[in-house]
């Protein structure tokens, strides 16, 4: 599913965000990665989805070389992996329908598929009432679910989450984690980066902990392990 081997990553300034770093990832698994701020966390996840390419060593995801890929092939390998951001990012001047449906617009799905998969995903996510409203109308909670619902519209084999519960309340939190669980239970596999103790160690999953560019963990149902 995800493969890394001997991944660097360095930036212009000369900072190794990642160092080595070999790991793989099978299907269906909820991986959280761990580790403090700077860590290399973000970076990690930005070259599963090709937002970032590695500046030494080779990374597969769904049996696609990111690495080496062409630009135009980029589109086609996105559509099997959905996003999930802290600040929501959605688009204010759409409604609630309108965001989710936006991705399966990109592709270019037929309108009669998106309108009823647009409203199976509300439905999931516990929406399908709120269609017509806007995100300013939302409760933070309630705009990540938007969120998550146009990351798995798409039917994606991966979600990658970072930190999707960084805004919210413990208790929206809970329902949320409850959310990707139901996600994963439906065959997608998730890695989330996440500075939530509580979760990791309530929902004993894999836990890989990156510390300076290098993975220093990676345990099966691990703990968060760092004091916060």
């Amino acid at each position: 599913m995800i493969e890394m081997h001997d991944i660097w990553k360095t930036y212009a300034d000369g900072t190794h965000a990642l160092r080595g770093v070999s790991v793989r990832i099978d299907r269906n698994e909820f991986v959280y990665l761990v580790g403090p701020s700077g860590a290399g966390k973000s970076t990690f996840m930005k070259l599963i989805y090709r937002e970032e390419v590695p500046t030494k060593g080779q990374i597969s995801v769904n049996d696609f070389n990111i690495g080496k890929l062409k630009s135009r092939k980029i589109p086609y390998v996105r559509r099997n992996i959905g996003v999930i951001f802290q600040d929501f990012r959605l688009l204010p001047k759409l409604t609630i329908y309108e965001n989710v449906a936006f991705a399966m617009e990109v592709i270019e799905a037929p309108r009669r598929i998106i309108k009823k998969r647009t409203m199976e995903v509300l439905d999931l996510v516990g929406l399908k009432h709120k269609h017509a409203s806007y995100p300013s109308q939302l409760s933070g909670g309630e705009q990540q679910r938007v969120s998550i619902a146009r990351a798995i519209v798409n039917n994606p084999s991966v979600i990658v989450a970072d930190e999707p519960t960084g805004n919210l309340d413990p208790e929206t939190s809970a329902g949320i984690m409850n959310l990707l669980e139901e996600i994963n239970f439906r065959g997608s596999t998730i890695v989330m980066a996440t500075h939530n103790k509580d979760i990791v160690n309530t929902m004993r999953k894999r836990v890989i902990a990156i510390e300076n560019g290098l993975i220093v963990r990676d345990e099966a149902r691990g703990e968060y392990g760092y004091e916060v």
